[in-house]
């Protein structure tokens, strides 16, 4: 529920985390920052310079030509010089300086962005389930960009406060009355600043979560193309993602609308300064209290006092939106998964032996985390309690259980992709939580039931950029029972498979990620109802392959073909181990577990 103090409170983070914005940005693209900074300097010093030539060219030559009649050569060669001397060094000032804002953006954008994707792939799966791969892609493209923009008047902002604090003592020094004229329009500038970036600071936040927003239905609309078009819901999908457009377009015009009133007010009020200066300044040339060249002069640096505050106009400008995009970054960098690693190896000779020792695990309730609504649950989690195993080096174990008993987290807690709430698992007598990660993932492989395939070939989808040998790869895609259809695609192993293997059968596929892990030669196979998609002579003899490798192989499955080559068969329900033994033992003496073994052969058959 919003209350009334919140927008205020908002304005206080914004300008509290703006300085450290800016300091971040300084220490991370120093180098960029400084050489924009010298161009800055230089621009400053060339344009002070210039009023001064401006000033000294109205006096000795525009002056003397209109009273005489003429100049000469001379004075006119050296006004000349110093013109175009001065327009030399603005102009390469203003080189520098962009250059070196830019270098400085684009090195920001590539260091966070590095630094958010590492992060995601450091973080556990229960915190990606938590956050929408729409969101995720927001952080590392709008919101990284967001973060950098202020770097882009960084430059300009600290080089002309050189410009300023010169410009305001030569002003004084020319003329202390016209000084304290010009001045008035500092307060002037300082709230319409302030007006402005009050308002911008919420429209600006707004905005940025809907442009991630936006990014998530096109993220979700294109990952589940084939549903939408099977069935014939591509309006229904157009529409919600115009829907959130419009939102992101009505919020986006209102940036526009503030910037197109702001920007305005701050061209004017320098002008409007500028022109009070001219009038009373002309009354005083008159006076004989200041000569036409300084009145020229006074305008002219007058004009330049007037720029460094558009310059922090454009700065306070894009604080509101770099620091939104800077909170939706840090809350990935900052998150506390207490997901860390060990110093033990895993690495050994043949199968592993594993033993999980009275694990409980309850899934997180589903969860959306918004950097402007906090953190909400959707529903309470599922889980397993109480579960023992003790599986003996290269034996084969079949887990087997209705849907939603618990069978794929048992899977996924034996190669780690999260940790028990209670209990213990070892691999090789060594904690899973004090293992090395390179070492655990040689060790302890899952191959899930829908694989991934990258936009690759066959060989690179097998590799993964690895380095192994032809032989190798060969001899994992036969016991995978792929090497006969990878063969006769036009280029073998060499062959593109399309986005997501979108050219292979799901078969296929699954085959390919199961030679995949096991070119790796793991100690450990877990398969997440792996072979689901192949036929069962074909499943068959990838078990029976498998055993050649000495490799201990954990299968989650329901055909009765998979259950009877297992060496011992784990039936779980509701979250529990409710019998064990062999596919006979629990067949004959566990009336449960047969109702399901014959409902899945029924449903085959059928």
């Amino acid at each position: 529920m919003t209350t009334s103090d919140e927008p205020l409170k908002n304005d206080r983070r914004i300008l509290s985390r703006g300085p450290a914005l800016i300091a971040r940005q300084l220490r991370r693209a120093a180098r960029p920052f400084a050489e924009g900074g010298v161009g800055t300097v230089v621009y400053a010093a060339a344009t002070i310079v210039s009023s001064f030539v401006v000033g000294w060219a109205t006096d000795n030559v525009l002056i003397e030509a209109v009273e005489s009649g003429s100049t000469s050569r001379a004075t006119l060669g050296v006004m000349v010089v110093l013109i175009v001397g001065v327009a030399a060094l603005k102009g390469g000032g203003v080189t520098l300086r962009r250059l070196g804002a830019y270098k400085a953006q684009y090195l920001l954008q590539a260091r966070d962005r590095i630094e958010v994707t590492d992060r995601y792939l450091e973080l556990p799966l229960v915190w990606h389930r938590r956050h929408p791969t729409g969101q995720l892609i927001s952080n590392v493209s709008s919101d990284v960009e967001a973060a950098s923009m202020v770097a882009a008047p960084l430059p300009m902002a600290f080089g002309v406060v050189v410009m300023l604090l010169i410009t305001a003592i030569l002003l004084v020094l020319t003329d202390v009355f016209l000084a304290i004229i010009g001045f008035l329009m500092i307060p002037a500038l300082a709230v319409a600043n302030y007006v402005y970036q009050r308002k911008m600071r919420t429209v600006a936040a707004t905005a940025q979560r809907v442009r991630s927003e936006v990014a998530e239905i096109a993220h979700e609309s294109f990952d589940a193309a084939l549903v939408v078009k099977t069935l014939g819901r591509e309006d229904d999908e157009v529409g919600r993602f115009g829907e959130q457009s419009d939102r992101l377009r009505d919020r986006m015009v209102e940036v526009g609308r503030l910037r197109a009133m702001f920007d305005p007010v701050i061209e004017a009020l320098p002008n409007l300064s500028i022109l009070a200066v001219l009038f009373v300044g002309a009354a005083r040339v008159e006076d004989g209290l200041l000569t036409a060249g300084s009145l020229v002069t006074f305008a002219y640096l007058f004009r330049l006092v007037a720029f460094p505050m558009r310059v922090f106009g454009w700065l306070l400008g894009q604080l509101p939106r770099s620091v939104v995009g800077l909170d939706r970054i840090e809350a990935v960098l900052g998150a506390d998964t207490s997901f860390g690693y060990g110093d033990r190896s895993a690495d050994g000779m043949g199968g592993a032996s594993a033993n999980v020792e009275a694990i409980h695990y309850r899934h997180p309730a589903e969860s959306r985390f918004d950097l402007m609504d906090g953190e909400s649950e959707v529903e309470s989690g599922r889980g397993i309690s109480g579960i023992d195993l003790d599986l003996e080096p290269g034996r084969t174990v079949a887990i087997v259980g209705p849907t939603g008993s618990g069978k794929s987290t048992i899977a996924h807690l034996l190669v780690r992709l999260f940790d028990p709430d209670m209990g213990e698992i070892t691999l090789d007598g060594r904690l899973l939580t004090d293992v090395e990660r390179e070492s655990l993932a040689r060790a302890a492989v899952l191959v899930f039931q829908e694989p991934f395939l990258f936009d690759d070939t066959v060989r690179a989808n097998i590799t993964l950029g690895d380095d192994f040998s032809d032989d190798e790869i060969l001899a994992a895609a036969k016991i995978a029972q792929a090497d006969g259809f990878i063969s006769e695609l036009a280029e073998g192993y060499d062959s593109p498979v399309g986005e997501r293997g979108s050219s292979l059968s799901g078969g296929q596929r699954q085959r390919i990620a199961l030679a995949r892990a096991l070119v790796r030669r793991p100690r450990l196979l877990v398969l997440d109802d792996a072979t689901s998609a192949v036929d069962p002579a074909v499943e068959a003899a990838i078990l029976d392959g498998l055993r050649q490798l000495e490799t201990t192989v954990v299968i989650v499955a329901y055909r009765r073909s998979s259950i009877v080559l297992a060496d011992e068969v784990i039936f779980v329900e509701d979250g529990r181990v409710s019998g064990r033994g062999s596919h006979k033992v629990l067949y004959d003496r566990l009336g449960a577990y047969r109702e399901l073994i014959d409902a899945y052969e029924q449903e085959a058959e059928e």
